[in-house]
């Protein structure tokens, strides 16, 4: 049941703003009670902007305030009123990694099928042959609503949107009807924000355990120890599993080879027989591939029609991207940045060209500390020559963030400077070795000592390797 004051809020001609820096006349400003900061101190701020409203929790008796039990809550509950029509299909995945693939993956399917299709994530907004850069991987509630109702009125009924376990927390998909949630894989990461691996967890499961309705779809993997977990919770609010991995109810992997840079496989799919050749690096690529085309069949129905796309299918921007050639070698580029995706594409590298595999690596400052000396320790397991450098040490002393990586991997070469670290690696890069630059893949950019600048892998490595 609505609520009343939201009928009587007159938001029809009116902007949302959860930010008072950015609020405009008019906007009515949401003041929401953060984990860090209260809203409430930016209602001022907001009303010399010139707000219409300012919603509050705090019993302050004005007319410019508007108060309500719960912020947040009213937040979704008005958005979904303001911006009420959507996609008819709204799928969102869930997991440590992947989800940037999966979501692209997605997109680029139903792209090739000719089918309106877009897709929110950390790679930005995509939708037909545009592309608009977000800086969260899950946006706040209101540019969600707003970009889903955007999406609907240009003909687009099928979404794929990346749901991060800081936006699930913040309930920022709340409100949403999702035809399917998809979930990737569960390893350590954010427990600067999650405290523990228990609370992590917990916060990816809102997606299936609350967001999810009666009769939608959960895509997940039987190979994974989280499976049973998220099967009950299925079961018990009767969503439907559609399952892949060796004991997948949809997809089941029949057998898989390498072909340089392309894979052979042969599946199940919906009880009929797929030979398909692909043209991306690294074997958890392809469960990253079967989720979506189990999120594509939602649309389309068809599994020839599905298959047939594959061979079209790009690595998404900085994932597992082969960015250039040396000799016999290749130069590969990864947003890896935790020590299962570290580890998982130093193994597969290594498999996939039956090589050696060098590293360039760091770990991002003010973030999980608990990361580092583990992916020191996966890069001196697996790796052949390694070259620890700057991620994004943020505040902290990079000297301080690479002594701790360092604990993990003696015989490393510290070389902070990442251009002058990736140009070393690629000199020294012999025949018989993969490079695997790791833990920015998209990102365009740097941040240290809080200051953003411009940098990317990608550019860099092509002018080294020129």
């Amino acid at each position: 049941m609505l609520s009343k004051k939201i009928k009587h809020l007159k938001y029809q001609n009116r902007n949302f703003s959860i930010n008072s820096k950015k609020v405009n006349k008019n906007d009515i400003f949401f003041a929401i009670e953060g984990s860090k900061q209260s809203g409430s101190l930016y209602s001022s701020e907001a009303l010399s902007k010139g707000a219409y409203k300012v919603i509050t929790s705090k019993n302050i008796r004005n007319k410019n305030y508007l108060i309500v039990k719960n912020v947040k809550k009213f937040l979704v509950e008005a958005c979904s009123v303001k911006y009420k029509e959507k996609p008819k299909n709204i799928i969102a995945v869930t997991g440590t990694n992947g989800k940037s693939s999966v979501a692209n993956f997605y997109f680029q399917i139903l792209k090739n099928l000719k089918i309106n299709s877009a897709a929110i994530g950390t790679l930005g907004i995509f939708y037909k042959n545009k592309v608009k850069r977000t800086n969260l991987t899950t946006p706040d509630i209101i540019t969600i609503h707003k970009e889903l109702n955007f999406f609907k009125k240009k003909k687009i009924d099928n979404v794929c949107l990346e749901a991060s376990s800081h936006g699930l927390h913040q309930n920022r998909l709340d409100g949403i009807n999702f035809t399917a949630g998809i979930f990737t894989n569960f390893t350590q990461d954010h427990l600067d924000y999650h405290k523990n691996l228990k609370n992590y967890l917990r916060a990816k499961l809102y997606l299936f355990s609350s967001l999810l309705k009666k009769n939608s779809f959960a895509i997940v993997d039987t190979d994974i120890p989280e499976f049973h977990i998220i099967n009950k919770i299925c079961k018990k609010r009767k969503i439907k599993i559609l399952s892949f991995g060796s004991r997948g109810n949809a997809i089941k992997l029949i057998s898989h080879y390498y072909f340089g840079k392309k894979q052979i496989i042969k599946i199940n799919f919906l009880n009929k027989i797929y030979n398909i050749k692909v043209d991306l690096i690294g074997d958890f690529q392809i469960k990253n591939l079967f989720a979506s085309m189990l999120a594509s069949y939602l649309s389309v129905k068809n599994s020839d029609k599905i298959v047939k796309t594959l061979s079209k299918i790009k690595s998404a921007d900085g994932r597992m991207q082969s960015v250039g050639i040396k000799g016999k070698s290749a130069v590969v580029v990864d947003y890896a940045h935790t020590p299962d995706a570290l580890k998982k594409s130093l193994q597969t590298l290594a498999k996939q060209f039956n090589k050696k595999v060098d590293v360039v690596f760091g770990c991002g400052g003010d973030r999980d500390r608990g990361k580092r000396y583990k992916m020191g320790k996966i890069a001196n397991q697996f790796a052949s020559k390694i070259y620890l450098t700057n991620d994004n040490p943020r505040s902290e002393n990079p000297n301080s963030i690479i002594k701790q990586i360092k604990k993990g991997c003696s015989r490393s070469k510290i070389i902070l400077d990442r251009k002058i670290a990736i140009k070393t690696a690629i000199n020294n890069l012999n025949t018989d070795s993969i490079l695997l630059i790791a833990g920015k893949g998209h990102e365009n950019y740097q941040i240290i000592n809080n200051q953003k600048k411009y940098f990317s892998d990608q550019k860099v490595s092509k002018f080294f390797l020129k």
